[in-house]
């Protein structure tokens, strides 16, 4: 028994003198931990782009104007840029701008322009999920005819925080593109090796302000293209995302409302050789406004209608997909569970089986009165 008390207390007398020489290192500066700051001595940026430029890559961050801490919290956005021949580099020196500590932890929305994203996005991607104050939490957005940072400097003293915090939430409730974290643009690219990105340009006279303008497609890490209008509608459908819309019905003076999309894929095996991509897409919809009650043959013309219609959505933006060779939305990888055997057999060719495949498409529409 007293043995067992002794090695307790000498046991609590290391574990002090294990904290004392803790506290002791990281008071004299010497521990590799940052040291701890105010809230109010911190710049704490929000939002961040990503450029190609001459000297290797710049970086735009911005803070928004509510997010420099509490001794500044009013005060416009402040935007910081540095140009270096990497990431981190960058990252860096932007710490020598301002009179507060630059602090990544709360960046969330990140912002890669064109031209970076034509040689590659890999880069950038890694650095997120490296880093040990960024991460691939954030909401990725291509920048489609400008810079990033000319993107991140939008939106005059407000900044473009609060527009990009406005789109994303308007994509969750199904009014605007779908939104997507660099994680999930990151597990596209290594499983399907192709995803897609919302893209967004700057645009106005005085104050720019951001606009969606479709999606950017990535092939590998490189942009194979844009995708906007009725391919970009497509894109959504078999993505099963955003899916608002409305239809004016001719002949019946009523409006039909968009509720929600699902797609589903599967492979048509015939003699153990691929045959067919067969996808079968289903719509909810409802009358939005009507002036009289429609009958039985009007719901069934009016239900041919969106089908017509949503079908060719889709043949569009298959077409384009096909073009690149880019299944960015997993329609074989999803198809596959039915088929893990035979899938195997064509895993390594998919892009050259998309590309080349008959496609079969059908549509199913439903509409509640």
């Amino acid at each position: 028994m007293r043995g067992g008390r002794r090695g307790r207390r000498s046991a609590a007398r290391c574990g002090c003198v294990v904290w004392a020489w803790l506290i002791t290192e990281i008071l004299s500066g010497c521990s590799s931990l940052p040291a701890a700051r105010e809230m109010g001595d911190m710049a704490l940026l929000r939002t961040m782009g990503v450029d190609s430029a001459p000297a290797g890559v710049a970086v735009t961050g911005s803070t928004g104007p509510r997010a420099k801490g509490l001794q500044t919290e009013g005060e416009p956005s402040l935007v910081l840029t540095a140009e270096k021949p990497s990431l981190s580099g960058a990252c860096l020196a932007m710490q020598g701008q301002s009179d507060s500590y630059v602090f990544f932890g709360y960046v969330d929305q990140l912002l890669v322009g064109e031209e970076l994203a034509r040689s590659g996005v890999q880069p950038v991607l890694d650095y997120f999920a490296q880093d040990v104050e960024l991460g691939l939490g954030a909401q990725l957005w291509l920048v489609r005819g400008a810079t990033a940072r000319e993107a991140v400097s939008s939106g005059g003293e407000e900044g473009a925080d609060s527009r990009l915090e406005t789109l994303q939430n308007d994509s969750k409730m199904g009014i605007a593109a779908i939104s997507r974290t660099a994680g999930e643009v990151y597990t596209d690219l290594l499983e399907l090796g192709a995803a897609f990105v919302p893209a967004l340009t700057p645009a106005g006279d005085e104050i720019a302000v951001l606009y969606e303008n479709g999606y950017g497609v990535l092939k590998g890490d490189t942009l194979a293209g844009f995708m906007d209008g009725e391919a970009a509608r497509g894109l959504e459908l078999l993505a099963g995302g955003s899916a608002a819309d409305i239809l004016e019905a001719e002949g019946t003076e009523a409006s039909v409302k968009i509720i929600s999309s699902h797609t589903t894929s599967g492979l048509d095996f015939r003699n153990g050789a691929l045959a067919a991509l067969k996808i079968n897409c289903r719509v909810e919809a409802r009358l939005a406004e009507y002036r009289r009650p429609l009958n039985s043959g009007e719901l069934e013309r009016l239900q041919r209608e969106i089908e017509d219609r949503e079908r060719a959505r889709l043949e569009e933006a298959l077409e384009q997909l096909r073009a690149w060779g880019a299944d960015c939305t997993g329609l074989g990888a999803k198809a596959a569970m039915s088929h893990p055997g035979q899938w195997q057999g064509i895993r390594a060719d998919w892009p050259e089986w998309f590309a080349k495949t008959p496609v079969k498409i059908q549509v199913q529409v439903r509409i509640r009165e």
